[in-house]
């Protein structure tokens, strides 16, 4: 076999630097590597100091928002319930403080002195009152009646959220799921 890239230096008699290591005049201080865009002379740009650049004319100034495609493919069942447990408690107990304060401002207001006494003139007769209002609709019996209604939700809207959750990966198995689209804000 013949070498025809003719007559090749000889690397024994090399005195320069190695790769990696850096030539004889320069000094020891940190690497820059090389800039794409120097700056001018002096070393400032336009009156300002540091290295921001200013966008050149024509170039785009508003920011650019990413947006990204993604499918919610699966819905972790167990997940899904402990969320919907904690916001049906959490609905319970909004339930329970607003049929409290309603109730309160409604007694207030004479709502049920007025209701009741209307009522019991209509159902009384000689010998009986008729029906009493106020003692049916007292505050502890309103409250002990939302409290109840508040733990059948809680019991209903957790069991019904893992079903949803379940149904969804379901139906997310045939058709792919559901597509959502997310935008980045700067």
């Amino acid at each position: 076999m013949t070498d025809t890239r003719g007559q090749q230096p000889s690397y024994d008699t090399y005195n320069g630097p190695l790769p990696g290591e850096r030539p004889q005049g320069q000094p020891g201080g940190p690497y820059h590597p090389p800039q794409a865009y120097g700056t001018p002379e002096g070393g400032t740009q336009g009156g300002q100091t540091g290295a921001v650049r200013r966008p050149r004319t024509g170039a785009r100034t508003t920011p650019r928002t990413r947006k990204a495609r993604l499918r919610v493919a699966k819905a972790d069942p167990w997940s899904v319930m402990k969320v919907s447990f904690l916001l049906s408690i959490a609905l319970g107990i909004c339930t329970v403080v607003a049929a409290a304060v309603l109730w309160m401002v409604m007694d207030a207001m004479g709502v049920f002195s007025t209701v009741g006494g209307t009522i019991s003139e209509a159902t009384g007769s000689n010998e009986s009152n008729g029906f009493d209002l106020q003692s049916f609709l007292s505050l502890p019996r309103v409250l002990m009646f939302t409290s109840v209604i508040a733990v059948i939700d809680v019991v209903l809207m957790t069991a019904l959220a893992t079903l949803g959750a379940f149904i969804y990966n379901l139906s997310a198995g045939f058709v792919g799921g559901v597509e959502l689209t997310l935008a980045e804000d700067e």
